[in-house]
């Protein structure tokens, strides 16, 4: 018999839908695949077992069942969320083990739709940095177990990567979803400001952060989108559109840090997707947004600030030295990341860009992550320089609010994933999601990771 394990969230939620499969078998097979795979992966901190087998039963006997979009489909969700019933021990020892009396408004959404969620994944203390590790485990790349998965969504790319579930639900205050997303080939979209419900940690990462999928298709991610944001999608307003309907697009391989390299994988991934944009009847010319030589600070300032409302009420002695140093450094800065200056100034200097183009292709990452290490047991600096490396296109787009994705295309010299991101406008998610699905048509890859 067939396991529906490593099949798309849009497949089993249809035979869920139709009856040829009922929520308990596909929860039990995912579940079973967890069992086998995780101890290689790290991808979850806690696995429901039991509870998941009980709410599938609960889905299945829904009266609703045939309407219910993400009918039986197994979901991991990033443990900064609130699960119903389950400690939200956001990657700390500092945390309280209290179980949680309510689910987020995302998780309560995802349950709505039919979704069955069975277990919360690992994240850097407090979401703080681009590899997933600590007192709850280490995340490791799927395709190339040595590498980190990334982070701070680490464990939920690493979960949908391995086919331990199709969908995870993840955030993104500083590229969280794209980074480990660009790691593990798969596609996730940070959706605009306001789109998706967020009440992330204290504040939202200033309004920075939001809540969106991990998924293995563009479809999927659209299907989850849609979910979270309680809308279809379509009725909000496409970027503008040149003479004859196709977008204007800008293709930029420059670093928005200046003195980052970016390596030619990367480089390549982006020439290899304006190409298959073009194949596809769109204008892309070559053109570096005005990035303002500020924005490194701009960044590490906002970064840092967010730790530092995050880590107030914890116990510091019982914070991993890294995470003490960053919360230190932010206290100087909350204040003027609160009042929101440098981002609208950023904004204000992309806007104009933004008027003579529809989207912004970029690479994803600069380089293949770092190796899966105890970084949480290194220095500061050492982690600071080591995520800075391999993920600057990410942090802009957390400071204007704009949607960003990212989308696989290409491999590395290690065949595991190159991914490329592409940005846009406010109300642009349905544009973005379009023009995935056509770099996707054109560049198929493969769902899962080959663990077996």
């Amino acid at each position: 018999m067939t396991s529906w394990a490593g099949r798309t969230a849009a497949d089993i939620a249809a035979a869920v839908r139709e009856k040829r499969a009922t929520p308990r078998e596909v929860v039990a097979d995912h579940l079973a695949r967890i069992e086998r795979l995780d101890g290689r992966v790290g991808a979850f901190r806690a696995v429901r077992a039991e509870a998941a087998l009980g709410e599938a039963d609960e889905v299945g006997a829904r009266s609703d069942l045939a309407e219910l979009p993400l009918a039986g489909v197994p979901v991991a969700v990033k443990d900064n969320l609130a699960v119903r019933g389950e400690s939200k021990r956001v990657g700390s020892a500092a945390t309280p083990d209290t179980p949680s009396a309510a689910d987020h408004v995302t998780v309560a959404r995802l349950r709505a739709a039919g979704a069955v969620v069975v277990g919360l994944t690992n994240v850097p203390e407090l979401c703080v940095f681009g590899t997933t590790e600590g007192v709850h485990g280490t995340s490791r790349n799927p395709w190339d177990p040595a590498r980190s998965a990334g982070g701070s969504s680490g464990g939920g790319a690493a979960a949908v990567a391995a086919g331990l579930v199709p969908l995870a639900l993840g955030n993104d205050g500083m590229g969280s979803l794209r980074i480990p997303a660009a790691n593990c080939g798969l596609v996730t979209i940070k959706p605009g400001h306001g789109v998706v419900p967020a009440g992330i940690g204290e504040g939202d990462w200033f309004g920075m952060s939001e809540n969106g999928p991990l998924a293995t298709t563009v479809e999927d991610a659209r299907l989850m989108l849609a979910v979270l944001a309680g809308d279809d999608l379509t009725d909000g307003g496409p970027p503008r559109r040149a003479d004859g309907g196709t977008l204007r697009i800008a293709a930029s391989a420059r670093s928005p840090l200046a003195g980052v390299p970016v390596s030619r994988p990367y480089a390549n991934a982006v020439r290899e997707a304006a190409g298959l944009l073009m194949k596809a009847g769109h204008q892309v010319r070559r053109a570096d947004p005005p990035y303002p030589a500020s924005l490194g600070l701009t960044a590490l300032a906002h970064w840092t600030a967010g730790t530092a409302v995050d880590a107030r009420g914890l116990d510091r002695r019982r914070l991993a030295r890294r995470t003490r140093v960053h919360a230190a450094l932010g206290r100087a800065f909350v204040r003027t990341a609160a009042a929101g200056e440098g981002r609208e100034a950023l904004r204000a200097r992309l806007e104009p860009f933004f008027e003579a183009y529809d989207v912004l292709l970029t690479p994803a990452l600069a380089r293949r992550s770092p190796a899966a290490a105890p970084w949480h047991e290194r220095g500061w600096l050492r982690n600071i320089v080591a995520d800075t490396a391999y993920s600057p296109f990410t942090p802009p787009w957390n400071l204007t609010g704009w949607p960003a994705m990212a989308v696989p295309v290409g491999t590395l010299p290690s065949g595991a994933p190159c991914a490329v991101q592409l940005v846009g406008r406010p109300g642009a998610e349905a544009a973005l999601l379009e023009l995935a699905e056509r770099i996707e048509a054109l560049r198929p890859w493969r769902r899962t990771a080959p663990l077996e």
